[in-house]
């Protein structure tokens, strides 16, 4: 009865005739999504089956199967990993529905699992999470050009990570033993970052009672990170420049020049060509910091990265905040679909919200306020990468995040999956096979 109930549901089923043939079973299975059992049978008892399933797989599923009589030994089973029981006589519905919300949880515990192994391993401990085309070519870059002594700069807008992308190069270079100094450089009036950068001595100007050593001095054998540089005022874009040049800096009121060995990484949200078109930014200075170029991509344009890094946020708000939380499937379906003007800043916002909201272990779209799902919001491609892009690429990211999202949302049911996208079970099975989308992806 329960082999056609499920089967019409579209589960793919294998039955036992007894607990030692399950345990068989068991043992030569690679893996099964969920296993329904009732708790006592003659060769054996489900508390056999249960330690079974879950020596070989944490996130398999169990429902116990139980007579009024053996209730008590049900709730002990859950205490020890299985999911949940019905109480025989059962209703058929009641079942269903209690292995449907079973296997929503291994979803969860599958998606986080591979999202965390994702986020530990990405590019062998890179700080730029993600397995986009965009962050790849980032990562490609930095790797190229971390150990070169040149300038670098990073251009992109407001939120996207262009100071992660300085402490990666830094990190990643034969100077990371070394000081990474950063500095705003729109976050100073023009006396007090000149001050900053280059260091005073005493009595250079009122109030200077002790000389102070400047940032370039600080970063010495370093990286000095020169954020939102568009900020400089023209008459310090000259001192800056000549340093850079000179590898020379002389500190306010100083007479003696000092030699530094810093590397200087700039970053920007403006379009810097048009700046220098318009005389608010010193050509001589662009070209001296524009040797290498890093763009930093908008959100937008990576978009098949923002489940890995909404987990990584959900670990780091977690901890901080001394919690232990997971994203349901339907949140992270919401966030794939919501346009993000600010980019990753404003993924972590979001998150880091829902983090301190959250009133159960899995984070619901309940704690997520004043987010509207996108279909209204859900913006097109803005911004064209200036080498160009692959439509047909493009498209195809697309439609594979689809096909895994409606996996996800039948709960790796596949003719449930097929009718959500308004196709065919034969056409679905061909497109997951295109995108080499297997079982254990589908988990």
């Amino acid at each position: 009865m329960l082999r056609v109930l499920l089967s019409r549901s579209g589960y793919d089923v294998q039955c036992c005739q007894s607990a030692t043939e399950c345990l068989s079973q068991i043992a030569q299975a690679s893996a099964f999504d969920a296993v329904v059992t009732d708790l006592v049978m003659p060769d054996g008892s489900g508390m056999d089956i249960l330690e079974a399933v879950k020596s070989k797989d944490k996130s398999t599923q169990v429902v116990m199967m139980t007579a009024y009589a053996t209730t008590e030994q049900a709730v002990d089973a859950m205490r020890k990993g299985a999911y949940d029981y019905v109480q025989k006589p059962f209703r058929n519905h009641l079942l269903l529905a209690t292995l449907e919300k079973a296997l929503e949880k291994r979803v969860i515990v599958e998606e986080n699992r591979a999202l965390r192994a994702q986020v530990e391993g990405a590019s062998d401990g890179s700080r730029l999470i993600g397995t986009s085309e965009a962050i790849k070519k980032v990562r490609s870059m930095v790797e190229r050009v971390c150990n070169a002594p040149t300038s670098v700069f990073i251009t992109g807008p407001s939120g996207t990570g262009k100071e992660l992308i300085a402490r990666e190069l830094h990190g990643r270079s034969d100077r990371c033993d070394h000081p990474f100094v950063v500095i705003n450089c729109g976050a100073l009036p023009e006396n007090l970052m000149e001050s900053e950068l280059f260091g005073y001595e005493k009595g250079a100007f009122t109030g200077a009672a002790k000389a102070k050593d400047g940032l370039f001095k600080a970063a010495h054998g370093g990286t000095l990170f020169l954020d939102e540089i568009g900020e400089l005022p023209l008459s310090l874009q000259v001192k800056l420049l000549r340093v850079l040049q000179e590898r020379r800096v002389r500190a306010i009121g100083g007479r003696d020049e000092l030699e530094v060995d810093v590397r200087v990484v700039a970053a920007t949200n403006r379009n810097v060509e048009q700046e220098v078109d318009e005389g608010r930014f010193r050509e001589d200075l662009f070209y001296r910091l524009n040797v290498i170029r890093i763009q930093a991509p908008p959100l937008e344009q990576r978009r098949e990265d923002i489940p890995m890094l909404a987990a990584f946020f959900v670990r780091k708000h977690g901890a901080i905040q001394r919690k232990q939380l997971t994203l349901s499937p339907e949140v992270m379906r919401h966030l794939s679909l919501l346009a993000f003007p600010g980019n990753i800043r404003e993924l972590e916002n979001i998150v880091e919200r829902a983090v301190t909201l959250a009133r159960k272990e899995t984070i619901d779209v309940e704690d997520l306020p004043g987010i509207e799902a996108a279909s209204g919001t859900r913006r097109s491609i803005e911004l064209i990468p200036e080498e160009g892009f692959v439509l047909d690429d493009y498209l195809a990211t697309i439609e594979k995040n689809l096909l895994l999202q409606s996996l996800v949302q039948a709960f790796g049911v596949r003719t449930k999956a097929a009718k959500l996208l308004g196709t065919s079970f034969r056409s679905l099975r061909y497109r997951l096979s295109k995108y080499g989308i297997d079982d254990e992806e589908e988990a």
